[in-house]
């Protein structure tokens, strides 16, 4: 067992792609009764939906984008569509035993995240009046950067509104993230790469593909086997 990478517990798996769209559906829901109610906290619930988007985008810890900065993103040059968020450099990824935090670059691979990223550092972010303190990109009502605990509370709260089970956390939107990927045919070292592990071992534990998948590449497997044993080179000569 690799336990610098190890983060697998029972509980956690990855959401589906319903499962998820309906906890974000839910979060701009509530962003929208809150600010439509006056409630105060309609911003930062709007802070703490983006933040859930930017994690799944990225396959993101907790840590990891909690800790963003506003600096933290930077222009891909073979992928000029995404503009200023092309890459987004992690510095503060999990440390080895005994080291500091592991740095490793996250190239974007979904076109909705930049229009989300551009939308709340353009429109919502210089909102709160804690944000000139430091370049966060999560800024609080009272500090200058949103804490772990409060992002936690905030995705349990939703997680109960739309009926996940407890076991479900902000680590599964990590999982989430390899285990589309692969679905969507993204290579499995690409994969390893982005979300920072040393071992591929430890990208498998992440993952949990749909039974849909697997039955569709079963098939593509047993379809390109049949062929091949049926192919006559006398006959099929061109």
């Amino acid at each position: 067992m690799h336990s610098s990478d190890y983060e697998g517990r029972p509980g956690r798996r990855a959401l589906t792609r319903v499962e998820l769209q309906g906890f974000f559906d839910h979060a701009d829901d509530e962003v929208v009764r809150l600010r439509h109610t006056g409630t105060k906290g309609w911003l930062s619930a709007q802070r703490d939906a983006t933040a859930f988007k930017v994690a799944y985008a990225y396959g993101l810890r907790r840590r990891e984008f909690q800790m963003l900065d506003l600096e933290d993103f930077g222009p891909n040059p073979h992928a000029p569509e995404f503009g200023g968020n092309g890459v987004l450099y992690v510095r503060w990824g999990k440390a080895t035993k005994g080291g500091t935090p592991r740095r490793r670059s996250v190239l974007t691979v979904f076109p909705w995240v930049t229009e989300v990223i551009d939308e709340w550092v353009g429109t919502f972010r210089g909102q709160f009046d804690t944000a000139p303190r430091s370049s966060a990109l999560w800024p609080s009502e009272r500090g200058a950067r949103v804490g772990p605990e409060a992002l936690g509370r905030r995705f349990a709260s939703w997680r109960t509104d739309v009926g996940l089970p407890s076991e479900i956390g902000p680590h599964c939107l990590r999982h989430s993230y390899v285990t589309h990927l692969i679905e969507d045919g993204y290579d499995p070292l690409f994969v390893q790469q982005q979300v920072g592990h040393t071992h591929a071992s430890s990208t498998s534990i992440y993952t949990s593909v749909s039974s849909d998948f697997r039955t569709r590449t079963l098939r593509k497997v047993l379809d390109a086997s049949i062929a091949a044993a049926l192919f006559d080179p006398q006959k099929d000569r061109p």
